[in-house]
This record gives structure tokens, sequence and C-alpha cells, in this order.
């Protein structure tokens, strides 16, 4: 079976391999179950809150506490407990990539010389803290990893590959695809999984007066 992997220079060309065959490359990790992730423990308050400021994190705690039913300071309580509980992972701006010279994005299939843990932990390290790699995935499948790469233009990605990624000397091969035309990227994560009821006013909160957890009330 023919591959589409490419050396550069000092790489070995990759080969497919037969599973148990002993030159197959194996993957580092392996999770024992795909089955179904514990669902996070949010109630349906939590759930509007991440929802809102996935939306719109520029909002006042003042807005959210309207949008989402609840007055600001049993608001803000739960805002500051999701940020704590590691929910809320931050806040930033979202750029346009074109818009500020950062059209040329490339998706790279890694893969390794070698599966220790220490040496994967070596490259997980220098690629995590390359300024061009926004993503990096350990994957199963022909590559060991999956980076997604943002750069101005190809000579610079080039100058990247060659100095940088190829540098190191963990790299065995590398493919790489570049995106043509983005449809699509930094979207929200969808929430559809959560069930949300209608958030109530203040008002309403105030009237049923029901306890929620944390001792604060809808």
């Amino acid at each position: 079976m023919s591959s589409s992997w490419h050396a550069i220079r000092r790489h070995v060309l990759a080969k497919d391999a037969k599973i148990g065959d002993k030159n197959a490359i194996m993957c580092l990790f392996w999770p024992e179950d795909f089955g179904d992730m514990p669902k996070p423990d949010l109630d349906p308050a939590d759930c509007r809150i991440v929802a809102e400021l996935q939306a719109n994190g520029r909002l006042s705690n003042v807005e959210l506490a309207d949008k989402i039913g609840l007055s600001p300071s049993p608001c803000l309580r739960r805002v500051k407990r999701l940020e704590r509980e590691g929910y809320i992972e931050g806040y930033r701006a979202a750029l346009r990539r074109e818009r500020i010279g950062l059209g040329f994005s490339v998706f790279i299939g890694v893969k390794i010389d070698g599966h220790t843990n220490e040496r994967a932990l070596q490259f997980e390290k220098a690629v995590v803290a390359m300024p061009e790699v926004v993503a990096c995935h350990l994957v199963s499948g022909e590559a060991d990893y999956f980076l997604e790469v943002v750069v101005p233009d190809l000579a610079d990605y080039q100058r990247f590959l060659v100095s940088k990624l190829l540098n190191l000397p963990i790299v065995r091969e590398v493919r790489s695809n570049i995106a043509i035309q983005t449809l699509k990227a930094g979207a929200p994560l969808p929430l559809g999984h959560f069930e949300m009821e209608q958030p109530q006013t203040p008002a309403q909160a105030a009237k049923h007066r029901r306890p929620e957890r944390g001792g604060l009330r809808r």
C-alpha cells in the first residue's frame, strides 16, 4: 500500500504495517474505554452562565445576571466558582487571522521516533511552547500527533518547519496539509447536551425561594 508520508533529509520514510508487526508504530497512550464521559456537575443556571459568557465574554456581571435570571451577587459568586473549578478557562478577544496577517494555516501530522514516555513528553513540551502552534493533539491512526500551525505565509511556514519542528531530534516524519479556505474556526463549544431551563427574573426567583447549591437562591 502506498503512503503519502514524506521524509525531509535525515527522516526515515514511512511504511505501512499490520497490527502485530514488530515495525508497526503503536500509539503511546490508548484509553481503556471510549464510552460516555461523565457529565459536568453544572445545574441549569451554571449552564446558562457558561453559554452566555461563551457567546459574549464582555458581558458585565449585571448584564449577565439579567440574562440568566439571577440577582448580581449570586451570579458573581457562581462565575467565580466556575472560574475557580476550571469550567471557565479564561477570557480573550477572538482575532481574525487574515486581518492580523496570519492567514496561512497548516495542519501537520507528525510521527515521532520511539515512543518512550520521557521522549514523547519532551516533544510535547517543545511543541506546546512554540507560538505558531495553536493546537496540538495526541491522536490515533498513522500520525502520533496532529498540529495546527498559523503563520503569515509559505516562507514563514518553511522556516518554522526547518528551524523548529524538524530540528527536534525525535521528529521522524511530517505530513503537511495547507488550508486553502477556512469555513469555520474558533467556534464556541457546542452546549446542546446541557438541559437548560428558561431563565427566571430575579422577582420570579425570589417568589419561588428554592435553595440552590452553595446556599444561593435562584
